[in-house]
């Protein structure tokens, strides 16, 4: 008798247990998690933060079909503190998540280069708002994507406007030494010297604080622009010291330079300095008015470079996971998220339409070249526009065009 009770009382909690854990496993089947991975501390925070921001507010609204098909949409961002190591390590935590189906992110090319090989390992798919150098998708990875331009067609545009200047001749190259400061740098010493400019210098530095020593040998030089490949860490804080050494000519750079810091940190010797860039402000872009009131409405502030992008980016996910499950009536693999992202055709973002080529790249890159025109942080977004271009990317530029059916 006793026996029996016992057998009823296990076997009881053995139901219960069981029942409990199709719960958890059913609720759990119906939870997506997002993640980011960007500079959240540290100097490169501000346009990292502003990527986290994009992404969250792109959850809140634009998750709404998968809300309706009876899922929840989580948001996870990540802290790479713009380094790659912990990239990688943030990038092996995400992996093991098995609800994170995708990653929007990096901000700097060195970090996204080491993380996305972990990413495409277990068949997650990255959407880069911001990563310009060339390998992030020339490796041909299944898994990596991107929304904005390329360096190789970024410092092209760079050297040809520097070649239209009147009275630049010659060019003094400097680039951070970091897969992206360097490669734009090389990408602008290519065509400046196609374009006829003499290349009077090309060299790398890590220093962050005193350029005292790089500045005296280039002031001996006089080139007529100096090009920093670099971020406005750097750039910034040698722009101030070189004008105050006595430098007068004229200064430029990529889109490492496109942040309200820069204007902090170069002050007056920073306005009139112009710079080429995958992320226009946002005032550029008429569909992303929404945007940036809603933006500013919840996190106090106007979005900065790249926060607009990495919003489209999250829509493009969004999207293609949804697509799927009213497809398929089942959570999607990590697999087929990727593949749906890849095929990606004319998503009409809030800057601009993207279709992705067979590496990833959109089809067609936007470029800009703007001049910085104030020394106050508060009025980046007013800076002058003064070119754009629609630059098809190397896949598509060689596609072929369709052979009419007879």
């Amino acid at each position: 008798m006793k026996t029996s009770r016992k057998l009823m009382v296990f076997l009881l909690v053995l139901a219960v247990g069981l029942l409990l854990s199709a719960t958890m496993v059913s609720a759990q089947d119906t939870v997506i998690r997002i993640a980011s991975q960007t500079p959240l501390s540290g100097p490169q925070s501000i346009l990292g933060t502003g990527i986290r921001n994009g992404v969250e507010l792109a959850i809140a609204q634009l998750s709404g079909p998968l809300t309706d098909l009876g899922y929840t949409v989580e948001f996870v961002p990540f802290d790479d503190q713009a380094t790659p190591d912990v990239g990688v390590a943030n990038a092996q935590n995400i992996v093991n998540d098995g609800a994170i189906l995708a990653v929007v992110g990096h901000l700097n090319s060195g970090v996204a280069l080491p993380s996305s090989e972990v990413y495409n390992d277990n068949d997650l798919v990255m959407v880069s708002p911001a990563n310009t150098n060339v390998n992030i998708t020339d490796r041909g990875y299944p898994t990596v994507n991107r929304i904005c331009g390329r360096d190789d067609a970024q410092g092209a545009a760079g050297a040809q406007f520097a070649a239209s200047l009147d009275g630049v001749s010659s060019v003094y190259i400097i680039h951070d030494t970091t897969a992206y400061g360097l490669g734009v740098a090389e990408f602008f010493q290519a065509e400046a010297e196609a374009q006829g400019l003499t290349v009077l210098g090309f060299e790398g530095t890590e220093e962050a604080a005193n350029f005292e020593g790089i500045i005296q040998p280039i002031l001996a030089l006089a080139p007529d622009l100096i090009y920093f490949g670099g971020l406005y860490p750097q750039s910034g804080i040698f722009i101030n010291q070189a004008r105050t050494a006595g430098y007068t000519g004229l200064f430029m750079g990529p889109d490492g330079f496109d942040s309200s810091e820069f204007s902090e940190l170069s002050g007056e010797a920073g306005v009139g300095t112009y710079y080429t860039t995958v992320a226009a402000p946002v005032t550029i872009y008429p569909d992303a008015a929404d945007f940036a009131a809603s933006y500013e409405e919840a996190y106090g502030e106007a979005p900065q470079p790249f926060a607009a992008q990495a919003y489209d980016s999250t829509g493009i996910v969004l999207q293609a996971i949804a697509g799927l499950i009213e497809a398929n009536g089942a959570l999607p693999s990590r697999a087929e998220v990727a593949a749906a992202v890849r095929a990606t055709e004319g998503y009409a973002g809030i800057t601009g339409t993207y279709s992705f080529d067979d590496n990833g790249d959109p089809e067609i890159g936007q470029y800009y070249i703007l001049s910085v025109g104030s020394a106050d942080p508060g009025d980046w977004n007013s800076n002058e526009l003064l070119s754009s271009q629609n630059i098809p990317s190397p896949l598509a530029a060689v596609e072929p065009e369709a052979t009419p059916s007879s």
